[in-house]
C-alpha cells in the first residue's frame, strides 16, 4: 500500500478500477500459447495503430495508440491479434458484475475501467482499500485477469492513482489530496496532452503543484476558461459524483485508409458506410442519438472534430449521414492535406426520444426502414442489405 498523504478522508471513498492491458490480457487468457509473450492488439494494415500492448511488449517501448509499423519495429517478435470487441464486451460485463457486488454506484468509463463510490459500502465490507483488494481477488480467481485500483476521496485523484502501481496494484491517496498531486508532472493533469504540456512547460509550469499555485487569471491566459477547472482539480477539489446506470454515452466507428483520401466524394462515401454501421449498432440497442460527431485525422496525424446537436433524436442512417456530410462540408483543406482516417460518433444516447407535436412523416418512414433493414440482416446476415453507393465504391476499389 502507498499513501499519498497523511490520514484518510472518511467523507467519501472512490475507487478507480482499471483493467491491466485488457484487450491483450483477454487474448492471452483465451489462447494460452500467448501467455508470457509480447502481444499487440490492432489491425494488420500498414496504417493501423496499437489498441493494446501486453506487459511483455512494453519494455520495448511499445504503447497504445502507436502505429503498428513503429510497434513492430521496436518489438519485431510481437504477435499481432485482430481486435475481438464482442469478446471484450462479454468479459467486460463479467467484470462490471463483480464491481456491482460491492456498490450500485458504478460509473463505467469504457469496457475496462470504472469509478466506484464505496462510501456506504465500508460499513459492510470494511475500508475502501480492503474492498479494492476483494475485487482484485475475485476478478483474478473468477476471470483470470488483473486489475489495478486507485483509492481516493475524489474521482480525479483516484484515476491518477490507479496508474501508479500497475499491474495488479493498489495506490491509496491520503486525506491531503493536494499534497499527493503537487509533485506529479503536468502530463498527469486531466486533459493535458503533449502540446498543452509543452506550452505549460515553456511557461515554467512543470508540476501539478505549479498549476495549483497560480491564480485563475494566470492559468486562464494559457488555457482559456478551462484554466479555472484545472486550478480546482490541481488543488484537489473535485466534487463530481459517481454517476451510475448512465448507460453507454456514445457509440462510434472509424476507419483508417490504406491511402490518404483527397476527394470529398470519397470521404462522403466513407462517411455513408460509417453512418450505416453506427446506426445499425444504435438500432440494435434500441437507442436514439441527439448528437452526431465527425472525426478526421489528416495525413500529418493532426485531428479535427465537428459535432452538431440535432433538433430531435434520430435512429436512422439518412439523418446521421446527412448531418455528417454537412459537418464534413464545413471542414477545410481536406483535398490539400489528405485524410488518413474518418469516424462518426453518436452521443447523448437515450431510449425515449422527445416526441414532437408535428412529427416528420419522412423521418418516421426512415426509422421504420432502418428497423426493417436490421431485421433482414439478422435473418440473412450482416452483408445481406447495404446501400448501392457503398457497393459501387467497393467494386471500384477492387
Amino acid at each position: 500500500m502507498n499513501q499519498g498523504g497523511g490520514g484518510r478522508d472518511e467523507s467519501r471513498a472512490i475507487l478507480h478500477m482499471d483493467m491491466d492491458a485488457f484487450y491483450a490480457s483477454v487474448e492471452q487468457l483465451d489462447e494460452p500459447r500467448l501467455r508470457g509473450k509480447a502481444v499487440l492488439v490492432g489491425g494488420l494494415s500498414r496504417r493501423s495503430v496499437v489498441a493494446a500492448a501486453s506487459y511483455e511488449a512494453r519494455p520495448f517501448g511499445v504503447r497504445s495508440a502507436m502505429s503498428m509499423v513503429e510497434a513492430l519495429r521496436l518489438c519485431p517478435s510481437a504477435i499481432v491479434k485482430v481486435p475481438r470487441f464482442g469478446r471484450y464486451r462479454e468479459v467486460s460485463e463479467a467484470v462490471f458484475a463483480i464491481f456491482r457486488r460491492y456498490t450500485p454506484l458504478v460509473e463505467g468509463l469504457s469496457l475496462d475501467e470504472a469509478f466506484l463510490d464505496v462510501s456506504a459500502s465500508r460499513q459492510l465490507f470494511g475500508p475502501a482499500e480492503a474492498i479494492a483488494r476483494r475485487i482484485q481477488a475475485e476478478i483474478a480467481s473468477e476471470l483470470g485477469l488483473g486489475v489495478s485500483a486507485g483509492v481516493a476521496s475524489c474521482k480525479f485523484a483516484a484515476k491518477i492513482a490507479s496508474d501508479l502501481k500497475k499491474p495488479r496494484g493498489i495506490f491509496v491517496v491520503g486525506a491531503d489530496v493536494a499534497a499527493f498531486l503537487a509533485p506529479l508532472p503536468v502530463e498527469k493533469m486531466w486533459g493535458v496532452g503533449e502540446k498543452t504540456a509543452a506550452l505549460l512547460r515553456r511557461r515554467g509550469l512543470r508540476s501539478i503543484g505549479d498549476l495549483a499555485a497560480l491564480s485563475p487569471e494566470h492559468l486562464r491566459a494559457s488555457l482559456g476558461m478551462w484554466g479555472e477547472v484545472v486550478i480546482q482539480l490541481a488543488r484537489g477539489i473535485d466534487p463530481r459524483e459517481v454517476l451510475p446506470d448512465q448507460g453507454r454515452k456514445s457509440i462510434g466507428v472509424e476507419d483508417t485508409f490504406e491511402d490518404d483520401l483527397r476527394e470529398r466524394a470519397a470521404l462522403e462515401r466513407a462517411l455513408l458506410s460509417q453512418a450505416e454501421r453506427v446506426t445499425r449498432r444504435l438500432v440494435q440497442q434500441g437507442a436514439w442519438a441527439s448528437v452526431v460527431c465527425v472525426k478526421l485525422r489528416y495525413a500529418d496525424f493532426a485531428r479535427v472534430t465537428r459535432q452538431r446537436r440535432l433538433p430531435l433524436p434520430v435512429a436512422d442512417t439518412s439523418a446521421v449521414y446527412r448531418t455528417a456530410r454537412e459537418l464534413l462540408a464545413a471542414i477545410p483543406d481536406v483535398e490539400t492535406r489528405g485524410v488518413r482516417l474518418t469516424g462518426i460518433a453518436l452521443r447523448e444516447l437515450g431510449h425515449h426520444p422527445t416526441l414532437s407535436l408535428f412529427p416528420e412523416l419522412s423521418r418516421e418512414r426512415e426509422q421504420r426502414l432502418e428497423k426493417s433493414l436490421e431485421s433482414l440482416r439478422q435473418r440473412f446476415g450482416s452483408h445481406a442489405v447495404t446501400r448501392a453507393s457503398i457497393l459501387r465504391d467497393d467494386k471500384a476499389r477492387n
